[in-house]
């Protein structure tokens, strides 16, 4: 791997975590983003964002080497493997969970296994700013601790060398031979104390989290072509899947750039109400029915606060994300800047949210056997209710523009929304006294899309009423059951949407998105759907094997790709990117040869 100006690519990182906190490392072996105690708090290590001051854990050979790596199998614990002219060296890097339940504290854990020879090996442990919040410092006692502003780091050394400590950093070095057992860890808390490890404990934990990871993969039904491709996404998602909550980030980074030198850099550590909707969707097509309680339970509590109206996306705690978007103090990855906390799109009216929800709801109930409780049944028919009023209004759609329009998938939401939730009434989930004013309003949507949002000229649905733009996102309309995979209209779209949004086997999501960021891998793998659902299924094969030849080595997918030199651009991993993958999969596996 070779860095650009000390910036890595997005496509070299693995990721590791233990679902409360997250960590990227590169394929050079350098930690470069670790956000802790949480996956939403200021990194600790943000050197992806900044090499000077994000700060970073570097350990590598002190002599020339290559530099391979892997899952261990069935896990999110990657093994890193060093050879030099003198020897080879494993590295174990892990997020570790405890023997039962959750610990107290963060821990990343760097196991150092000798292979064979004698490896000369360096390391540095460099705290950041935290987004420019604090100056770090180093304290050399009986334990070395670094203190980077309400967080404690302690270290846990064994046979890595002297330690010497810099103004916010530790680094030394040490020759790792066979029969050695070298370790670095290092735990962290954020305004408490902490009780400090010794390394056979950390090693410890890290079995048990490998065991831990391997006992849920074995839990994952799908066993349909390339199984080990999907498990990888799930694992990807259960990763982002914020434990104490079920809350799912969206992505466990923020401000990596859509585009390399341009400002589209957003903070996706957030639990989207679309994105979690979708990713339970991909759980429930799996069969992994155990996961969706918990996330279910954390939407619906956060839409309570705010219903009938449903804001984009919510704090992993199930606290209402702040509205103010914050530019932070950081270069930029390759310079590409501002990089931004937060997110303005929070209060933005999405009108689909309400169809996401209650689609996640109808296949929870009906796949995974959920029931609603009285609270949730009324609330989701107040949703109804609400959607009834808001429909005709324009909003700012899926690809939250700042523009206010018509938007048609937005649109296909709300008749979506209504559909569902006359469903659940017919199941007697939810009271069915407003069920005939949903039937008519979900009559006038339908009507009002197919008057408003057909373009003759363009022989497709265009994006929004009046617009001659092309939307992605309307490769799903199949999926919704707004049309049927055989109804012409439904066929011309998406040989529309190929014509002019495809750049080899990848979509950009909107028309003229080509000028300003990279095609939209989710929406790549939503083509893969509207084939099958075409009847197009071959072409719908070969264009799944064009994509996932673009998996990183490590099977990971971020936000966005650039067609041409297959460079990762966005946020990573990214969970829609990988949910729309499983998705696509599981249809694919149901359509047989």
């Amino acid at each position: 791997m070779t860095r650009n100006g000390d910036f890595a690519p997005i496509e070299s990182y693995g990721v590791i975590g233990d679902g409360e906190s997250a960590a990227l490392v590169a394929a050079d072996g350098t930690i470069d983003w670790w956000a802790a105690p949480a996956i939403d708090s200021a990194p600790v290590f943000a050197a992806l964002l900044d090499p000077g001051e994000g700060g970073r854990f570097l350990l590598e050979p002190a002599v020339p080497y290559t530099a391979t790596r892997r899952y261990l199998p069935g896990t999110n614990v990657l093994e890193t493997t060093f050879r030099t002219a003198s020897g080879s060296v494993r590295v174990i890097d892990s997020v570790n969970q405890a023997l039962s339940g959750p610990l107290p504290w963060s821990e990343l854990a760097r196991d150092i296994q000798p292979v064979d020879g004698r490896v000369p090996m360096r390391w540095e442990v460099t705290a950041g700013t935290r987004f420019g919040a604090c100056r770090p410092w180093a304290r050399l006692g009986d334990v070395p601790l670094l203190h980077a502003g309400d967080l404690l780091i302690a270290i846990i050394s064994k046979r890595t060398g002297v330690l010497r400590p810099g103004l916010g950093s530790f680094s030394g070095e040490f020759v790792a031979t066979a029969g050695t057992d070298p370790l670095l860890a290092l735990v962290a808390a954020a305004g408490a104390p902490l009780v400090i490890p010794s390394a056979d404990e950390v090693r410890r934990r890290r079995d048990a989290t490998v065991a831990a990871w391997q006992d849920w993969s074995r839990t994952v039904p799908y066993h349909g072509p390339d199984r080990e491709l999907v498990l990888r996404s799930a694992l990807a998602l259960k990763l982002l899947t914020y434990a104490p909550t079920g809350a799912m980030a969206a992505a466990a980074t923020t401000s990596l750039p859509e585009r390399v030198g341009g400002g589209k850099n957003y903070d996706y550590r957030y639990g989207w109400i679309r994105d979690t909707s979708f990713v339970l969707d991909s759980f429930i097509q799996l069969g992994l029915t155990q996961e969706v309680q918990g996330t279910l339970a954390w939407m619906l509590g956060c839409i309570a606060q705010t219903a009938p109206d449903i804001h984009p996306f919510y704090g992993l705690r199930g606290h209402l994300a702040e509205a103010a978007e914050t530019e932070l103090r950081l270069r930029g990855y390759r310079d590409s800047s501002p990089c931004r906390g937060g997110n303005r799109a929070v209060d933005q009216p999405q009108w689909g949210n309400y169809g996401d929800l209650l689609e996640c709801v109808w296949l929870a109930v009906d796949r995974a056997g959920a029931h609603l409780d009285a609270g949730s049944a009324d609330l989701l028919a107040s949703l109804g209710n609400r959607v009834c009023d808001i429909w005709t209004e324009p909003d700012c759609g899926i690809w939250e523009l700042t523009e206010l329009r018509h938007n048609t998938f937005s649109k296909v939401g709300c008749w979506v929304a209504l559909d569902r939730l006359i469903r659940l009434a017919d199941r007697g989930q939810v009271s069915g006294r407003d069920a005939d004013r949903w039937q008519a309003e979900k009559t006038a949507i339908r009507d009002w899309i197919n008057q408003h949002c057909w373009s003759a000229k363009r022989h497709s649905y265009v994006a929004a009423a009046g617009s001659g733009e092309l939307d992605a996102a309307l490769l799903l309309l199949a999926r919704t059951g707004f049309l049927s995979g055989s109804d012409q209209r439904f066929q011309d779209t998406v040989a529309a949407i190929r014509d002019e949004l495809a750049d080899g086997p990848w979509l950009y999501r909107r028309s003229g998105a080509q000028d300003e960021e990279g095609a939209f891998v989710a929406c790549s793998f939503w083509l893969v759907d509207a084939l099958v659902r075409s009847g197009q299924v071959k072409r719908a094969r070969e264009l799944w094997r064009e994509l996932t030849a673009r998996a990183s080595d490590l099977g990971l997918f971020a936000e966005e790709i650039d067609p041409e030199s297959g460079a990762f651009l966005g946020n990573i991993p990214q969970g829609l990117s990988h949910l729309a993958l499983i998705n696509a999969a599981v249809l694919l596996a149901d359509a047989g040869d």
